[in-house]
């Protein structure tokens, strides 16, 4: 008998008819005889309507506050859930994530998972339930306060008790039938991939594919857990993620990856001496700012410009964490530029063939596109360039590299 871990997103369980739907698929593979631990997310745009409506009440609500709001609309999909179950003839319990044994870090709106205890949830398989834990959200030990995960942590949730349950399998239902080579709604050809490794898919979640939340991903890779995406709205069977390369083919990029919602950051002048990267970078990791992208200019005369990237929406956050330090250090001073967005090439082989980052910047310099700044690792290549023109480049990217054709 196999342990499946399923998770199914906010479009998934949108209204009462989507989570019959979904109650359908589960008890099919329940009467199959398969333990189940469902993961649900809250209901359609739940979330964001809980979010307006706190802004409303107060522009700068505490993110104490925040979490103990927001954790409530995936707590209604669980219990929805396990009653459309029930209604099936299925024995099923709905648990918070408290319940479920997820433990966190302190960090409001944006935890990490520290451990999970499964008691509760093995207890409940034993008697033969289907368990629906409330996704994004978990507990903080200090003092028991609820916390969430960030944007897309019902993934992470999924992956996370996937993990320490030794779960067989973990899927990932959602509104697309899998992992494509760009974004559909940006490029109508791309393709559905059958199957694309950890280390590519962690590349195209943090260079912007939303499909899955990064962290979800790096705890996939972690833990090794086997993961099929596909869609809750059909029987297609998606995509899986998994271990080691593929076969060699003559096609080295996999996929086109962008974001529209970063921000570039530079700090002129800035003393080229040991130890400076760190004075700058620390402030960021200790406000939990996620810093992307970094480039730093050629030195001269012991002076240097130093560019990274943040989420935009952390963009004034950044600038007041680095305030102290700029002046601290002499540098000059900090530009900012919210204008800008990134795209990115990603497939196994890319650092090691040639001629593929030249192809590249070849595609965009023939649709008018101009690169702000390039970085690279092992499996991706990605420039910034001007945010108006990131599907422009998307397209360019993914006909140039045909990767919406046969290979």
């Amino acid at each position: 008998m196999s342990l499946i871990v399923q998770k199914y997103g906010g479009t998934s369980v949108g209204s009462i008819d989507r989570i019959k739907n979904v109650a359908q698929r589960i008890a099919k593979y329940y009467k199959e005889g398969h333990k189940l631990v469902v993961v649900v997310s809250a209901m359609g745009d739940t979330t964001d309507d809980l979010i307006e409506m706190a802004e409303k009440i107060n522009p700068n609500p505490e993110p104490r506050e925040m979490d103990f709001l927001l954790s409530s609309g995936e707590r209604i999909s669980a219990a929805l859930t396990a009653m459309a179950l029930q209604n099936l003839g299925v024995p099923a319990i709905a648990l918070s994530g408290k319940q479920a044994g997820i433990i966190t870090d302190n960090t409001h709106t944006k935890a990490n998972i520290l451990k999970i205890e499964p008691k509760r949830i093995l207890e409940e398989l034993e008697k033969g339930r289907v368990v629906i834990v409330a996704g994004f959200q978990g507990y903080e030990l200090q003092k028991g306060d609820v916390t969430t995960l960030g944007r897309g942590g019902s993934d992470a949730t999924a992956v996370a008790l996937a993990a320490v349950l030794k779960a067989d399998l973990c899927e990932i239902y959602t509104d697309v039938d899998g992992i494509f080579t760009a974004d559909p709604r940006v490029v109508p050809n791309a393709k559905k991939l059958d199957f694309i490794s950890y280390e590519e898919m962690l590349e195209m979640a943090g260079q912007g594919a939303q499909v899955m939340q990064i962290r979800s991903v790096d705890l996939a890779v972690t833990h090794k857990v086997p993961v099929i995406v596909r869609s809750s709205f059909n029987e297609n069977s998606g995509t899986l993620i998994g271990e080691g390369k593929e076969v060699e083919t003559k096609q080295k990029v996999k996929g086109i990856a962008h974001n529209k919602n970063i921000a570039k950051v530079t700090i002129v002048g800035v003393p080229d001496k040991p130890g400076i990267a760190h004075k700058i970078f620390a402030p960021l990791g200790e406000k939990a700012i996620n810093v992307d992208d970094i480039v730093q200019n050629v030195s001269k005369d012991g002076i240097t410009d130093l560019s990274f990237t943040v989420p935009e929406k952390e963009l004034q956050k950044t600038i007041e964490a680095i305030q102290e330090v700029v002046k601290e250090i002499g540098a000059k001073e900090i530009n900012y530029d919210n204008n800008v967005g990134k795209v990115s090439i990603v497939g196994w082989g890319i650092q090691s063939t040639p001629g593929i980052a030249a192809k590249m910047f070849g595609i965009l310099a023939s649709a008018g596109i101009n690169i702000e700044m390039i970085t690279t690792s092992e499996i991706k290549i990605t420039c910034i360039i001007r945010r108006d023109l990131v599907e422009k480049a998307v397209r360019a990217l993914h006909d140039g590299f045909n990767l919406g054709g046969e290979e």
